[in-house]
C-alpha cells in the first residue's frame, strides 16, 4: 500500500469509527429523528471527502503560487504546473462531494432516508436550511475553480484562484456549529482561520511530499504560520463551544483528540512528513466527527442577542463605553495589528539600508491601522451589528476615514523598496499591479461607482435586509466597505506605482463628482418612513432604542456629515501632491530648458514626415 492511499484510508477509518460511535446521539440530542444508518455513514464520507479535496485543491495552487518559481513572462513552469494539475484533480472530487453534500445534509438535518426523499421535500429543505445553501455555494465557486484550473497557465491566475479556493472552503464553516449561540461572532472568526490554515497547511504537506520536497525553505514558512494559526484559532473556538466544565461531553473529547493530533504534530513540524499526512488525515476525520456532534454551547439558555449578535448589548452606552467596551474582532482586528507591524519591519528594512522613509507616511499608516482597529473591535464594533447608527459610524469609518490614511501610507511603495529583487514577492508585487484587473478596477469610472454605488444597492434594495442577520455577512460587508475606499483613494491620491491615474485636475474631479451622491444618500436614510430591516431590529429589541426610525435618522445624519473631515484631508493632500508634482515639473525645466522646445521641435519634425508620406 503506497503511502497516500493509507493516508486516505487513515481518515476513512477514522470517519467510520466515530460515526459509528455516535450513531444517533447527535440526532437525539436536538431532538431530530434520526435518518439511518446510511445517510449518516454517507454524509460523514462525503463531507471527509469534500474537506480533503478542499484542501488539496488549496494546497496544490498555493505550491504553484507561492512555492515552484514561475518564469520571468509570469508562465508556471514545470513545477508549478504539476501543483496546477493536482488541485485540477482535487477539484473535480471536491465539486461531486460539495454538490452531493448539499442533498445529503438536507436528508440528515430533516430526519427522513433518502429513499423518502422526493423533489418537493429537497427543495423545501435547501430553502428552510442554511447549510444546504452554503454547500450549494461552495459547489458553486470550485466549479469555476475546476474549470479555469483547466485554462490557466500564468502565475497570477493561480493566484486568483487561490482566493477562490480559500473562500469556497468557508460557506459550510460559517453556517455550521460556530454560526450560532453565545459568542458565535468570535467562534465564527476562529473557524474561518482555523479552516483556512488548516486546509494551506495539510495541502502544501500533501503536494510537497508528494513532489519530492524540493522547496523546504518556502514550505517551512508556510507550516509555521499555518500552525500557529491553527493552534490559536482552534483554542478560541474550542472555548467558545466546549466550556472547560464540558470537555467530558463527546463534542469536548472530540476536542481533545484534536489537540493530542496538534500536539503531534507540532513535535513532527519539520520532519517524518509522510506521518504528519497520516496525523492530518485522522485529524480530518476527527473534525467531521465534530461536525456530526453538538456543541455544549448549543444548549446553554440563549438570549435573542446572543442568536442574532452573539452578545448583550442591553445596556446603554455611553461616549467612553465606545472606546472602552472592547470586543476584539478576531478578523479585522488581527488583520490591523499584522498591517502595523508588517509596514514597520519594512520601514525597519530601508534603515538598515540607510534608507530614508518619510516619517508622515508611517504616521499616517499607523493612524489607519488604528482606525480600522477602533472601529471594527472598540465599543464601536460591539454595538455595531445591533444598532443602526453605530454600524452607520462603523461604514462611513472604513469607507472614508481609514482607506484615505492608509493610502497616504503608501504602502506598496515601501514593500518594492524593502523587499529585495528576484526573491518572490517582490515580483508577484508587481505582476498584480500591471494586470489587467488592477487596470480595470482603478479605472476612475469604476472606482467611483464601486463606492458610491454599493451604499444605494445595500441599503435601498432589501439587501441590507437579508446580510444584517448574519456575522458572515458583516465581515464581507466591512470588507466591501474598506477594499472599495481604499480603491478610490488609491486612483484620487495615491502616490503608489501603477497604472496610469488621471491628471490631478481629473482627480479633484472625481471627488467633487462623488460628493454629492455621497451625501444625497444620508438625505434619503433620514428621510425614509420605512425602517431598514425593521424585522431584525425588532427581534433584537434593544432597550435604550426607544424609536427605530429616529435610529435611523441619526444613522442618515451621520452618513451625511461624516464626509466632510475625509474630503478636506483628501482635498489637502492632493492640493499638495499637485504643487509638488509642479515644482518638480519646474526643477526639471530649469536643469534642462531645451528640452521642451527640442521634443516639440522633434514631433514637428515627425508630423512633416507624416503628410509627405500621404
Amino acid at each position: 500500500m503506497n503511502r497516500p492511499v493509507g493516508a486516505a484510508l487513515a481518515g476513512v477509518v477514522t470517519v467510520l469509527v466515530l460515526v459509528a460511535l455516535i450513531g444517533a446521539s447527535g440526532h437525539v440530542a436536538l431532538g431530530d429523528t434520526d435518518p439511518g444508518a446510511f445517510v449518516r455513514f454517507s454524509a460523514a464520507l462525503v463531507r471527509l471527502t469534500a474537506d480533503g479535496a478542499g484542501a488539496l485543491t488549496v494546497g496544490g495552487l498555493v505550491y504553484a503560487v507561492f512555492m515552484a518559481p514561475a518564469r520571468r513572462d509570469g508562465v508556471l513552469k514545470a513545477e508549478g504546473y504539476a501543483g496546477l494539475r493536482i488541485a485540477t484533480h482535487a477539484a473535480v472530487a471536491w465539486f461531486a462531494a460539495a454538490a452531493a453534500m448539499a442533498v445529503l445534509d438536507i436528508a440528515d438535518a430533516s430526519g427522513q432516508p433518502l429513499s423518502e426523499m422526493d423533489l418537493a421535500r429537497l427543495l423545501g429543505g435547501f430553502s428552510a436550511l442554511e447549510t444546504p445553501k452554503a454547500w450549494a455555494i461552495s459547489a458553486a465557486l470550485v466549479l469555476i475553480v475546476m474549470i479555469a484550473c483547466r485554462i490557466v497557465l500564468t502565475w497570477l491566475s493561480c493566484a486568483v484562484l487561490v482566493l477562490i479556493a480559500l473562500f469556497a472552503l468557508l460557506p459550510p464553516v460559517v453556517a455550521g456549529h460556530a454560526s450560532a449561540g453565545a459568542g458565535h461572532d468570535i467562534a465564527t472568526d476562529a473557524a474561518i482561520w482555523h479552516v483556512t490554515a488548516a486546509a494551506i497547511w495539510v495541502g502544501t504537506l500533501v503536494v510537497h511530499v508528494s513532489r519530492g520536497q524540493r522547496y523546504k525553505s518556502q514550505y517551512n514558512v508556510i507550516s509555521l504560520i499555518c500552525f500557529g494559526t491553527l493552534a490559536v484559532s482552534g483554542v478560541l473556538e474550542g472555548l467558545v463551544l466546549t466550556p472547560w466544565r464540558d470537555l467530558s461531553t463527546p463534542y469536548g473529547l472530540l476536542l481533545l483528540a484534536k489537540v493530542v493530533i496538534l500536539a503531534a504534530l507540532a513535535m513532527f513540524i519539520r520532519r517524518a512528513l509522510w506521518t504528519q499526512v497520516v496525523a492530518m488525515a485522522v485529524g480530518i476525520g476527527v473534525s467531521v466527527g465534530m461536525a456530526r456532534q453538538p456543541p455544549p454551547g448549543f444548549f446553554a439558555p440563549q438570549t435573542p442577542m446572543d442568536t442574532l449578535i452573539g452578545h448583550d448589548i442591553s445596556a446603554a452606552p455611553s461616549v467612553w463605553d465606545f472606546f472602552t467596551a472592547w470586543r476584539f474582532s478576531l478578523i479585522f482586528g488581527t488583520v490591523a495589528i499584522l498591517l502595523a507591524i508588517g509596514y514597520l519591519l519594512g520601514v525597519r528594512a530601508l534603515r538598515k539600508r540607510a534608507d530614508r522613509w518619510p516619517v508622515g507616511r508611517t504616521i499616517a499608516w499607523l493612524l489607519g491601522c488604528l482606525v480600522l482597529l477602533l472601529a471594527t473591535s472598540s465599543g464601536i464594533g460591539r454595538y455595531g451589528p445591533g444598532v443602526f447608527s453605530v454600524h452607520m459610524v462603523t461604514h462611513m469609518v472604513l469607507n472614508m476615514l481609514a482607506p484615505v490614511l492608509l493610502v497616504l501610507g503608501a504602502p506598496v511603495t515601501l514593500a518594492l523598496r524593502a523587499l529585495r529583487p528576484n526573491q518572490g514577492p517582490r515580483e508577484w508585487l508587481l505582476a498584480v499591479l500591471h494586470s489587467r484587473v488592477s487596470r480595470v478596477l482603478t479605472n476612475p469610472l469604476v472606482a467611483c461607482v464601486l463606492l458610491v454605488g454599493s451604499y444605494y444597492a445595500l441599503y435601498l434594495t432589501g439587501l441590507f435586509d437579508q446580510a444584517v442577520r448574519w456575522h458572515w455577512a458583516h465581515l464581507l460587508m466591512n470588507t466591501h466597505f474598506l477594499l472599495t475606499g481604499y480603491l478610490f483613494y488609491w486612483v484620487v491620491i495615491g502616490v503608489d506605482p501603477g497604472p496610469r491615474r488621471p491628471p490631478y485636475l481629473g482627480r479633484l474631479a472625481m471627488l467633487f463628482a462623488v460628493m454629492p451622491f455621497h451625501g444625497f444618500f444620508g438625505v434619503i436614510i433620514m428621510s425614509t418612513q420605512d425602517v431598514i430591516a425593521e424585522n431584525f431590529y425588532r427581534s433584537l429589541a434593544v432597550p435604550w432604542i426607544g424609536d427605530l426610525l429616529a435610529d435611523q435618522r441619526l444613522g442618515g445624519g451621520i452618513a451625511w456629515a461624516s464626509g466632510e473631515i475625509p474630503v478636506l484631508v483628501v482635498v489637502i493632500a492632493l492640493l499638495v501632491q499637485w504643487s509638488r508634482s509642479d515644482e518638480r515639473e519646474a526643477r526639471r525645466h530649469d536643469r534642462n530648458p531645451e528640452s521642451d522646445d527640442e521634443l516639440a521641435a522633434y514631433n514637428a519634425m515627425l508630423a512633416k514626415l507624416s503628410d509627405t508620406r500621404r
